[in-house]
């Protein structure tokens, strides 16, 4: 087994790679970053829902159930946007608006995780890990 250097983006590509091939759910090895954003796209509406499974024998695992609209999925990409080699810090000023509004832009901010919408009401800025639409 391999270690990953970056759990966001393997958690970003595992639900383009469900959604492009038609997949009701997924799963994905738990962390308490990746059930955040799981949190996040559940409320802004991106994913029907998430569960987080424990069992004895194996280690905690997330699994998403995917949103479609039809034969297409309501996520039409993912974009990580800091990553461990270069990481991105935006004032609140600076939080862009995805495609003017429709999609989301996932931050982490000293409150915790939080789409950029929400930082920006609040007048926060931080890590800009992810955009969604």
């Amino acid at each position: 087994m391999s270690v990953l250097t970056d759990p966001i983006a393997d958690f970003l590509t595992r639900i383009r790679n469900a959604t492009s091939a038609a997949k009701q759910d997924f799963s994905v090895p738990y962390s308490k970053i990746k059930a955040e954003i799981a949190r996040i796209l559940q409320e802004e509406g991106y994913i029907w829902g998430y569960e987080v499974v424990t069992t004895e024998a194996t280690k905690p695992k997330i699994i998403v159930k995917l949103k479609y609209q039809g034969k297409t999925g309501v996520i039409t990409n993912l974009k990580r946007v800091s990553t461990p080699g270069r990481r991105h810090y935006v004032g609140f000023e600076e939080i862009p608006r995805v495609l003017q509004g429709t999609g989301i832009a996932i931050l982490s901010t000293p409150k915790g995780l939080m789409t950029g919408h929400r930082a920006r009401k609040q007048k926060l800025g931080g890590e800009l890990l992810a955009l969604v639409w």
